[in-house]
């Protein structure tokens, strides 16, 4: 019976370590920066409606009851 052969696993130094945590934080925080790209202009876009909405109100003529 033969042993099965050892194989090395290269531990990774602290660096390698810290500059994968980094790349992993920094994919989740490009995506919440870009969610909130999104919901800005959203809310631009939601402003603006509000604002033609109440400009056409204001020069409406005021009807008689």
């Amino acid at each position: 019976m033969q042993a099965a052969p050892v194989r090395a696993i290269a531990i990774p130094s602290f660096a390698e370590a810290f500059r994968g945590l980094e790349s992993l934080l920094m994919s989740g925080a490009r995506r919440n920066a870009w969610s909130a790209v999104l919901e800005d202009r959203r809310r631009a876009k939601d402003r603006v409606e509000t604002e033609h909405v109440l400009e056409a109100a204001a020069t409406r003529a005021p009807q008689a009851t």
